[in-house]
């Protein structure tokens, strides 16, 4: 959510970065409700004042024996108005942190400016794209001959775009996931979490699923409960509502959890395989920083997720999102793209998302600094590390042989037991 003092404060500015995400966003409406409300806020405070002097003045015309019922009739009449201001500050401050939680964050200055993904800017590129000397196969159709995903049964216990792995499949998929959390946690720093697969309506609302993205979560019939659309959300909301020291920062967690995303909107697109499904496994990446070593240590969540595709020899590129594709809550984003050769096209393995204080204000997550004492809000990061789906489809599609077989990536043998399907 916005600093409402940073929008009192730059109004100009703060549309102007808006605006670079779309041209039809606009903060003029908080800006409006917020003088409405100060002005009512200045109107009780005046009358407080006066009923206080009413109240004082009671108490000495009583000392002195004088009649104060005309004197306390109005003093009622002021708590009555008081009582209707405070009524209107209250619907004013619940219609203002409404339009808040739907307006996103404001893109970084660093963030390229563009209309849509085609203005996105590839930063680097690690490995070449996979070349073959025989007739490949896309990942849907190896899994479908090796029988490691059973499409066709997922579909039957679920619906579209549930999938069943079977075999040796399940087990890869199982290695992918342990690899990247042993990697995490032993070689990088991060603290394991294994949160609930269920949030509630508070929790989606302090990382920005809620309300705006409502429409793309599944949601229990008469519970406050949501299936998470990723880790980010739980992970993020840990210390919802409480102070760290500023000993504790930086904080890395990472965690495995299922995915659930109803996909809204998504009808038509990578509708074969594991690209884009209702139902996935992810490794998470979160951290909590002070704003100081923010962009820092989003850099360095980002070489996490770059180290992840190093080790398992997969082609990549790093993306710089521009201000039109970046999340709704982030204010920064580079999208790492492993190789798909079934597309002949790098595809989205993870996005590493700096979100400012943006997080924080809505889960209100903040930190005590030593120096001064000062309370803060922390800053929030978090990625991929990676898709675990993507990441199984990828090992598929560019390590497929000529003879049919499929070699398993080294750093995964000692998890899967096999190095070869």
């Amino acid at each position: 959510m916005l600093d409402i003092k940073l929008i009192r404060e730059n109004p100009e500015k703060i549309n102007e970065l808006l605006k670079r995400r779309n041209p039809d966003l606009s903060i003029d409406e908080v800006i409006k409700i917020d003088e409405e409300r100060r002005k009512i806020q200045t109107q009780a405070d005046e009358m407080r004042a006066r009923r206080k002097n009413e109240s004082q003045k009671i108490g000495m015309m009583k000392k002195n024996g004088e009649n104060t019922d005309a004197i306390q009739e109005d003093v009622r009449k002021l708590g009555d108005e008081i009582k209707k201001l405070e009524e209107q500050q209250t619907e004013l401050d619940e219609k203002q942190r409404d339009i808040l939680l739907h307006i996103p964050n404001i893109p970084d200055e660093t963030t390229p400016i563009g209309k849509s993904e085609d203005d996105n800017v590839v930063v680097s590129t690690w490995g070449e794209p996979t070349k073959f000397d025989f007739e490949y196969k896309a990942h849907w159709d190896i899994c479908e001959e090796k029988n490691l995903v059973d499409f066709e049964r997922g579909v039957k216990l679920s619906q579209s775009r549930f999938t069943l792995y079977r075999g040796k499949g399940a087990k890869l998929e199982r290695a992918i996931i342990n690899f990247f959390l042993d990697e995490h946690t032993l070689n990088e720093g991060y603290e394991e979490i294994l949160p609930p697969f269920m949030a509630n309506a508070a929790t989606m609302t302090g990382t920005g699923q809620l309300p705006k993205f409502k429409d793309d979560m599944y949601k229990c019939v008469d519970e406050d409960l949501y299936l998470i659309p990723t880790a980010e959300v739980p992970v993020t909301n840990i210390y919802a509502g409480e102070i760290l020291s500023e000993d504790e920062l930086p904080k890395y967690m990472t965690a495995y959890t299922p995915c659930f995303r109803r996909e809204a909107g998504s009808a038509g697109k990578d509708t074969r395989g594991l690209i884009r499904v209702h139902q996935f496994n992810k490794v998470e990446m979160v951290k909590y920083t002070t704003p100081e070593t923010s962009a820092e240590e989003h850099a360095k969540l980002t070489a996490n997720g770059e180290r992840m595709l190093q080790l398992l020899k997969l082609p990549y590129r790093k993306v710089a999102l521009c201000t039109a594709d970046i999340g709704f809550s982030a204010n920064k984003c580079w999208d790492l793209e492993v190789w798909m050769p079934s597309y002949n096209n790098y595809k989205e393995i993870s996005s590493c998302s700096n979100y400012g204080d943006y997080q924080a204000r809505r889960a209100n997550i903040r930190y005590k600094e030593n120096a001064t004492g000062k309370t803060r809000f922390v800053h929030t990061i978090n990625g991929s590390g990676l898709a675990v789906g993507r990441t199984f489809a990828a090992i598929i599609e560019n390590y497929q042989q000529a003879d049919g077989s499929i070699i398993i990536p080294e750093v995964l043998r000692k998890y899967t037991g096999f190095d070869k399907i």
